[in-house]
């Protein structure tokens, strides 16, 4: 698949103000690849942890003592995290080798949660075929949010897609019903979160409850939500729970022929992203190429 205009504007974006990336899976033959590119590449500067021995002076060793629960110094992971912490690195991408709990534990216990945020959650930004960008979260990280968490990823989806897709974000909150098309608790949970979300953010265009089509599809979003400031233009979708983020993401990527970009880490108190261990070195590039971004504008 052909590079979409984001995605090649994400890479002339790097080449001009290059970042360093930091690899935590430095003994995986992808890992060892995607480096070799970026740096080839003029992307930036590309640090593979394969034995954290070498990293790890006197810095790290003072950072990770004033951690609030001891780490291991000998886990590469923990060990790329800290560089991060510590300003040697300016994004960690992780996970190529190790289970999503396994990073985000990490994360949590290295970088801490980011000031403000309430939620860590995850995101995908998915490149449709006509090449508009999309944001839809949460797909990875917390099974069933409750209304602040739920509000929380609104916010962080919405920051995500300011950063990364060059326009203001539209966040449809998703759900079964539309405005009251159906009264159900989890319909509830999605109208207090709504709420919740304006609170957090006032400036953001943020509605619901819609469903999916009332979100996307102008003619519809005429029909069931009338003047609404996000349906029918939504360009970030906010899923009532994990299932249906995952499930989503999936769909759209499969039998859509989208590009789907993650799962990307929220809320960190840094740049850190997750891998699936099924990833290709493809995506290893692409995902480093989204962390250096967005830790040149935090």
């Amino acid at each position: 698949m052909a590079p979409s205009p984001i995605v090649e504007r994400w890479y002339e974006t790097l080449r001009r103000a290059p970042r360093h990336v930091v690899l935590a899976d430095g003994r995986d033959e992808r890992a060892i690849e995607a480096a070799t590119r970026l740096e080839s590449g003029g992307l930036g500067r590309v640090t593979l942890v394969d034995d954290p021995e070498p990293h790890v002076d006197g810095e790290i060793r003072a950072a990770a003592d004033r951690l609030a629960k001891p780490v291991d110094l000998d886990d590469p992971l923990v060990v790329a995290t800290l560089l991060v912490a510590v300003g040697r690195a300016d994004a960690c991408v992780a996970g190529a080798t190790r289970p999503t709990p396994d990073v985000i534990r990490v994360g949590l216990r290295v970088l801490g949660v980011a000031p403000g945020v309430g939620t860590v959650s995850s995101c995908f930004v998915m490149v449709l075929p006509d090449g508009r960008p999309l944001v839809y979260g949460d797909c990875g990280v917390v099974p069933d949010p409750d209304e602040a968490q739920l509000a929380s990823i609104a916010v962080s989806c919405a920051a995500t897609f300011r950063a990364l897709c060059d326009d203001e974000p539209r966040v449809a909150m998703l759900s079964f019903s539309t405005k009251g098309s159906a009264e159900h608790p989890r319909v509830d949970k999605v109208r207090t979160a709504t709420g919740l979300a304006q609170e957090l953010d006032p400036g953001l265009a943020v509605d619901g409850e819609l469903q999916f089509d009332a979100a996307f599809v102008e003619p519809i979003a005429r029909a069931k939500a009338p003047g609404s400031p996000v349906a029918g233009r939504a360009n970030v979708f906010v899923f009532p729970d994990l299932d249906s983020g995952n499930i989503a993401y999936k769909i759209t990527e499969r039998l859509g022929g989208a590009q789907a970009f993650g799962p990307l880490l929220q809320g960190l108190d840094g740049v850190l992203h997750d891998l699936s261990r099924g990833c290709s070195a493809d995506d290893i590039v692409n995902v480093s190429v989204i962390a250096a971004l967005q830790s040149a504008r935090r």
